[in-house]
């Protein structure tokens, strides 16, 4: 009995020490359970010890890491804004991008009238533009401001209109349009540049801006858009008809808007002051007007259908085409028929029989 009540009394003492050791360690022995189960301690009772070295090692490090880390960040952005400066003065020294919000600011009224004073100028009297405070108003206030939302949705339409008239030719291809888009842009950047020479070569003082150039030449798309629409529907007689209404329409819109640009100490006088110097700005002025309607004949001439009403095979030689579109060109033209060369049936070879 004693030796066994020794052996239960020595397996219980050891159990009677370990309780209060897990209990000094917790402080109520409820939170054993909640300890271990959460990803915050860890799994065993004997890593508990070894927590406090892992915490201070990091903060040893971090001693010495935070002050390189904020004196690279503080470097870089004073960095980052340097050369922000630095872009923003050299674009706006050519290109003032923080003015690019005044020339979108039309609304559906204006839209309606400018594209009216387009295609009608010719009974529109007060061609002057609108000033507050020594600043011009907002284009959806005065219909003789200049815009870029008209130009840039115009180019776009352009683009459109010319893939549908190369597809009802059975000549549409990403890379045809993309060397469409790219040539109009090429002779529109061509033709500010030249501008912008010539009124230095002149030496005009005027008001007029690298966007405003851009602004006035950009309005031709709009009587392109016209022409080409015309020549879909009409052939090419409504084509020649209408582009050179519009033709005539853009002459007369330049003519009476630059030369209060370009004119403007004359118009300024109310007169027109005779001399060498104001000769040539008035030649300029006409120059620049009389570019809109060759720039507009140029890229559209190609875009309408050739129509030929004889009905035996023809071959269509297109300008804008390359050689590679000549089997695509020889076809039968009769009604109804494709452009393409029709294979012989059995009918076919009988009656060639």
């Amino acid at each position: 009995m004693d030796p066994d009540g020794g052996s239960g009394g020595g397996l219980r003492q050891p159990s009677k020490r370990r309780l209060p050791a897990a209990s000094s360690s917790m402080a109520d022995p409820h939170q054993l359970f909640d300890d271990t189960s959460s990803s915050s301690t860890p799994a065993g009772r004997g890593y508990s010890a070894q927590q406090p070295p892992t915490v201070g090692y990091p903060t040893q490090g971090s001693f010495l890491a935070e002050p390189m880390s904020n004196f690279a960040m503080a470097y870089g952005s004073t960095l980052a804004s340097q050369g922000k400066e630095i872009v923003d003065k050299n674009i706006d020294r050519f290109i003032p991008v923080t003015k690019l919000k005044y020339y979108f600011a039309v609304d559906t009224v204006y839209v309606g009238k400018k594209l009216g004073l387009l295609l009608f100028p010719f009974m529109h009297q007060d061609w002057q533009v609108q000033y507050q405070q020594d600043r011009p108003v907002a284009p959806r206030f005065d219909i003789n401001a200049p815009d870029l939302y008209i130009p840039v949705m115009a180019f776009i339409t352009y683009l459109l209109v010319a893939g549908l008239a190369l597809g009802t030719q059975n000549r549409f291809s990403p890379d045809l349009l993309g060397l469409q888009a790219s040539s109009a842009l090429a002779w529109l950047i061509v033709e500010v540049l030249a501008v912008l020479l010539s009124l230095y070569l002149v030496t005009v003082n005027t008001d007029l801006t690298t966007i405003d150039l851009v602004a006035f030449s950009g309005y031709k798309y709009v009587g392109m858009i016209v022409g080409v629409v015309s020549g879909l529907l009409f052939g090419k007689t409504g084509y020649y008809l209408l582009l050179s209404w519009c033709c005539l329409a853009i002459f007369v819109f330049m003519i009476r808007t630059l030369r209060l640009k370009i004119l403007s100490e004359a118009a300024a006088e109310g007169v027109l002051v005779r001399g060498a110097k104001n000769q040539l700005r008035m030649y300029l002025t006409m120059a620049i007007a009389a570019l809109q309607p060759l720039f507009m004949y140029w890229l559209t001439f190609h875009l309408v259908r050739v129509l030929v009403s004889d009905p035996s095979h023809v071959l269509y030689v297109l300008v804008s085409a390359g050689p590679g579109w000549l089997q695509t060109c020889v076809g039968p033209a009769g009604p109804g028929r494709g452009t393409g060369p029709r294979p012989v049936t059995a009918a076919g070879r009988r009656t060639l029989g």
